[in-house]
């Protein structure tokens, strides 16, 4: 057994992510019997977390079916082995740790792994965790599967400056087809380019990379706006120029409180749904119900009703850009046209013609964010929005969440193109708040 190490896996990884076990399949995994009832406490969540602790629980009971969880069940086609372990036989732990913690009874059986096989590591994603577990002498480490940036500061914005002659500036405007190569600047499809004078930088130009054997496309000034809503600043042209684009399906938004991510959004839908003769025909909002602070519990009323108070800020922007008529929304949601859908039961649809908006898709999982893609069918349009440094979901953070984890992945194919937004135009003291506070 001590040729290969034992990894004790705490309940905020496999909330995480159910297939974690899969990850250190050469590996003993170490299941204090704690965290099997945490994650029996979190199976009937309707998000996320609970649909996690539903598959961890599936995956555990066909290892039951092979073998002994007691004894050991050989995990896959590695050496690794699964075992559920309780700390009630050992007796050498600090009389100053008091199990009737939760934490603690994990960090008690890891304990007791370290003094049988000298090389126990706890992985947990809950950062009080790993600082009692170095306080104890004991290895511990973040789960990291699906990290593609180690900071917040590197997640790929959308947008980089390219210093050409005026006369490129003035010869693009022109029309003239211009290209950028390979050698002079590193670009991915649909990030935008704002072509800047090298002798003077007041002069540019924005536009928008497609590949390199094709001519930058200058952005549209949207000067007649989009249903009323007119771009304040360069980011909302990039926005508006992504989301009235058909040939550009899966569009991410990132974002501050007040940037203009969901007013843009639905602008977008409600013209290219209501106004013409494209391929939407319908527009399918949503977010996850994920609430902030403490959950108020089990809602009344049918979905739309249960949904309303997660739906409100986009609710709030609808009835804004319908001039406050009630009535034309009303119809619309009763039509079909607007409709509104739970993340939870978006599972085993398959959604063509549509314009659908996600929100607050920082609050969702990989797994989550990858069953929301998957249900997307021809001629579907699907823009995922939020604001990474707000995450009310506690197993998720800045580069490990949904939104982050789709900007990083998607951002090489010409399908897909990102924004991110950085200037509050919602009001003075919104702009405010959410730089200083």
């Amino acid at each position: 057994m001590s040729d290969i190490k034992s990894y004790i896996l705490d309940t905020s990884v496999y909330l995480t992510d159910s297939n974690a076990i899969k990850r250190y399949s050469d590996n003993n995994i170490i299941i204090p019997f704690k965290v099997l009832e945490e994650i029996d406490n979190q199976k009937k969540r309707l998000d996320g977390v609970g649909s996690n602790a539903r598959s961890i629980i599936r995956i555990l009971d066909e290892f039951r079916e092979k073998g002994s969880l007691k004894d050991g069940v050989n995990i896959g086609k590695g050496k690794g082995h699964i075992y559920v372990k309780n700390y009630e036989s050992f007796k050498n732990i600090p009389s100053d740790v008091d199990l009737q913690d939760a934490d603690n009874q994990i960090i008690a059986v890891a304990l007791m792994e370290k003094s049988e096989s000298n090389n126990a590591t706890v992985v947990s994603r809950d950062i009080n965790m790993r600082v009692k577990c170095d306080a104890l002498g004991l290895d511990s480490e973040d789960y990291a599967y699906g990290q593609l940036v180690t900071e917040v500061g590197s997640v790929y914005d959308g947008h980089i400056k390219h210093f050409v002659t005026e006369d490129v500036i003035d010869a693009f405007y022109a029309g003239q087809k211009i290209r950028l190569k390979k050698s002079d600047v590193k670009v991915c499809p649909n990030q935008f380019v704002s072509l800047v004078a090298t002798n003077n930088e007041k002069k540019a130009a924005m536009a928008r990379f497609i590949s390199y054997n094709k001519p930058l496309k200058l952005v549209d000034n949207y000067t007649r706006g989009i249903w009323g809503v007119k771009p304040r600043n360069r980011e909302q042209h990039f926005t508006l120029d992504l989301l009235m684009d058909p040939s550009v399906p899966v569009v991410t938004l990132i974002g501050k409180a007040g940037v203009g991510k969901t007013l843009h959004a639905l602008a977008a839908g409600l013209e290219q749904v209501l106004e013409s003769e494209g391929p939407y025909r319908s527009m399918i909002v949503s977010r996850p119900v994920q609430p902030l602070g403490k959950d108020i519990g089990f809602l009344p009323g049918e979905i739309r009703d249960k949904m309303a108070p997660w739906l409100a800020p986009i609710e709030d922007n609808l009835k804004f850009l319908m001039g406050n008529d009630r009535s034309s929304f009303d119809m619309y949601v009763d039509n079909g046209t607007i409709e509104i859908e739970a993340l939870t039961y978006i599972r085993g649809r398959s959604i063509s013609n549509a314009f659908m908006i996600i929100d607050e898709v920082q609050n969702t999982s990989i797994h989550e964010i990858k069953t929301i893609l998957t249900r997307v069918g021809e001629n579907t349009k699907i823009v995922l929005m939020g604001d990474i440094e707000q995450i009310d979901n506690m197993y998720l953070d800045e580069t490990t969440n949904g939104l982050t984890y789709v900007v990083e992945k998607f951002k090489n194919y010409e399908l897909a193109g990102h924004v991110t937004l950085k200037k509050g135009e919602r009001s003075a003291v919104a702009s405010l708040a959410a730089k200083i506070l």
